[in-house]
């Protein structure tokens, strides 16, 4: 199987409750508008010049380039979160650095998490960084529950 590289990304986020785990997380992709596609899970680089859009109407069972973080949980009352950032670097001719998260956690503290992330995994690359980009759910557990934040990748 051989994909195009990417040319527009988006990132999205959602969460749900279930029958099952399963079903929390197929209605968190849902809530996220991407549970009707087949998700190609992919490692955390955005491609140079990629250009950031509102979202994509994405053909009913495409294969959709994400990288993603999600968490599913059964213990009611607990707070969970998911998370996604994508670090920039200076030089728009380098690739950004996509990092995912997730915890038992807050919204707050798992999107804080994924943003220091990008930033040193970009670090490590010896880049400076020009913007930083992050987008995090959280859902509190009633039975079964599930968070899921990604950033898509489409041509």
């Amino acid at each position: 199987m051989i994909f195009k590289t990417p040319t527009t990304y988006y990132m999205t986020s959602g969460a749900s409750e279930g029958f099952t785990v399963l079903n929390a997380f197929d209605g968190a992709l849902m809530a996220a508008g991407i549970g009707n596609t087949n998700l190609v899970k992919m490692s955390s680089i955005c491609p140079p010049h990629t250009k950031e859009v509102d979202s994509v109407a994405l053909p009913h069972g495409a294969l959709v380039p994400v990288a993603y973080a999600s968490i599913t949980c059964e213990k009611p009352g607990q707070v969970i979160a998911a998370g996604v950032a994508i670090a920039f670097p200076d030089d728009e001719d380098h690739a950004g650095l996509i990092m995912e998260y997730s915890a038992e956690d807050t919204k707050e503290a798992v999107e804080a998490k994924v943003r220091k992330m990008a930033e040193e995994g970009m670090k490590m690359r010896g880049k400076a960084i020009r913007e930083v980009k992050s987008v995090a759910v959280e859902h509190r557990v009633r039975e079964r529950g599930a968070a899921f934040a990604a950033v898509v990748l489409w041509d």
